[in-house]
């Protein structure tokens, strides 16, 4: 099969698609099940439930920024290869969206007020990383997904032991990540200066405390 190759006005046009499916509509996931679907929901008090929806908030949310930093740098990938596959982990991103918003609906509460926010700023950190080099753009793909796998474990510390379904989706997610960013060191990613990796942790930090609540 022949691929046209994409203009530049075609691409921003597909970004904006994928923002939109992202933030508002259904994102394109691939053909992996969801790991809590044979899972039986359990009894929680309201204390916990509402604790449990919103670290699944916080995931989702997560995951929003994780699609629009991939879509910024599949956007300004210089190599066809980067591209493949960054849009490949943005594909697996797509599962995790579609998990974490189901478990909120299960818990009878809703995504972040804050998602459009920070899809935005995550794409348009995405595109300079992208910008500035296939390799650091790999290697900022592999820090992330090391902060996002450390968040994780957190928040399979603070779930409460009987929501097995949020659990259950946590650790897959955990294990996707921690696959991309063994890929994107394997292709080449280069380690990322300290003050950065700092300043990534500073504004996750801002994103799980704002996004806890709204």
């Amino acid at each position: 099969m022949i691929h046209r190759q994409l203009s530049p006005a075609d691409q921003l046009l597909v970004s904006l698609d994928n923002a939109l499916r992202t933030v508002f509509g259904k994102p394109q996931v691939t053909e992996r099940p969801n790991p809590a679907a044979r899972l039986d929901d359990v009894e929680m008090s309201e204390e916990q439930r509402r604790h449990a929806a919103r670290l699944m908030r916080i995931n989702h949310t997560g995951e929003v920024c994780a699609q629009a930093l991939y879509q910024g740098q599949s956007l300004t990938a210089r190599l066809p290869r980067v591209r493949q596959s960054m849009e490949r982990a943005a594909q697996e991103e797509n599962d995790h969206l579609e998990w974490c918003e189901r478990r909120l609906q299960e818990l009878d509460d809703r995504k972040s007020l804050l998602n459009p926010l920070f899809y935005a700023g995550s794409f348009v950190i995405g595109a300079a990383a992208g910008i500035a080099g296939d390799k650091w753009s790999l290697g900022f793909v592999a820090e992330t997904e090391k902060q996002v796998s450390a968040h994780l474990d957190e928040h399979l510390r603070q779930l409460p032991p009987q929501d097995q379904k949020g659990k259950a989706i946590l650790e897959q997610m955990r294990e996707d990540e921690m696959h991309h960013a063994t890929t994107a060191l394997e292709a080449g990613g280069a380690p990322l200066p300290l003050p950065i990796r700092l300043g990534m942790k500073l504004t996750s930090k801002l994103m799980t405390k704002s996004v806890y609540y709204l």
